[in-house]
């Protein structure tokens, strides 16, 4: 099967379509919160601000999904496929708390934005991770939410149920290993790539992609299709992540470039470069990850551990496992006999994954 790479009109469409879904959404949850006391207004903007922006690759996963069973585009899936984002949303503002991440999308973190309404309690910075914990939480509940009253019906929905317990239980799943892993002496590229899989590759692609697929009555084999395509397309997303955490233009990722240094995470990244380091260079590593830990010095240990890597060309070792996941992706999607449109857009879409500056 020869399928092209589709034009970016199409999924724009439906990226606008999402984005009118969430916002109104977002709005009305805003709303009702405040309704309870306008004291809550800064939670509820931190809810609007989680959902402003973002690629909607979720989303978009999840309606192709839908097709690829045979289905026809609906403004009811488009609300299901929606609540992707919100579980992305909840996922980022937890995790940015986690990590104590300064920046996202180029705007200060729910953790810190929320400080000024807290500014009088006798302890703000707790404070204001408390309430940024919270709406997490909410965006979570608001994600079920969404999903269940997206207007499809009760039967089709109920086809996907039991894989949203999944999605949650992997997600928090991929969280905890990273932060038992956080720190290790010896980065470990196995368990490295356990973490990307279960904390970003399931959700990301995967399981949204499943969700949609079994919501449209997808088979064993479109099912078995979608894991083989989705796990390793989603493993090279969060590992162009990794890579763009720490060789990117902070303009565009929208990050602070020195976040994965100073919380010594176990990326694939730094794995691969230990791997490839000698005696030398990993005590070089150590004495750098260690200065960029809450010292102040985060970019200058970013700037030397960056220098490392490229020295020992870790960064190509990332980039070859990228190419072979995006393509082990799209020889799976070659096996599968898909609606056109639906073959269209997954293959465009595993190169705008893995392929990009933000």
């Amino acid at each position: 099967m020869t399928v092209t790479v589709p034009e970016g009109r199409e999924q724009g469409a439906l990226r606008a379509r999402v984005d009118q879904v969430l916002h109104h959404f977002a709005a009305e949850e805003a709303g009702q919160l405040t309704a309870i006391d306008s004291s809550l207004g800064p939670v509820a903007a931190a809810v609007e601000t989680a959902v402003a922006d973002g690629k909607r690759l979720r989303a978009a996963f999840c309606y192709w999904g839908w097709r690829a069973a045979g289905q026809p585009d609906s403004d009811a899936l488009v609300r299901a496929a929606a609540s992707m984002e919100l579980v992305h949303a909840a996922a980022i503002v937890h995790d940015d708390l986690i990590d104590d991440s300064p920046l996202r999308h180029g705007r200060p973190t729910a953790h810190l934005a929320l400080r000024e309404a807290v500014r009088d309690h006798p302890e703000p910075t707790q404070a204001a991770r408390s309430l940024a914990m919270l709406a997490g939480d909410l965006l979570m509940s608001m994600a079920g939410q969404l999903f269940v009253t997206s207007g499809l019906p009760a039967a089709y929905l109920g086809r996907a149920r039991p894989l949203w317990a999944s999605l949650a239980r992997e997600l928090i799943a991929g969280e905890c290993l990273e932060i038992l892993h956080t720190g290790s002496a010896a980065p470990d590229t196995a368990i490295s790539l356990k973490v990307v899989r279960y904390k970003t590759a399931k959700y990301t692609v995967e399981q949204p992609l499943l969700i949609g697929a079994l919501l449209g009555g997808a088979g064993e084999r479109l099912r078995a299709g979608c894991s083989a395509y989705g796990l390793p397309l989603g493993e090279a997303f969060q590992l162009r992540d990794d890579l763009l955490g720490l060789f990117g233009d902070p303009a565009l990722t929208g990050k602070d470039g020195s976040d994965d240094v100073r919380g010594h995470r176990p990326t694939a990244l730094l794995a691969e470069t230990w791997r490839l380091a000698g005696e030398e260079d990993r005590a070089r590593l150590r004495t750098l990850l260690a200065a960029g830990t809450g010292t102040g010095k985060d970019t200058d240990a970013a700037d030397a551990v960056r220098n490392v890597m490229r020295r020992l060309r870790a960064p190509d070792r990332i980039e070859a496992m990228i190419t072979a996941r995006v393509e082990e992706a799209l020889r799976a999607l070659d096996e599968l006999d898909l609606p056109g449109p639906a073959a269209t857009a997954l293959t465009g879409l595993a190169h705008s994954a893995a392929v990009r500056r933000s």
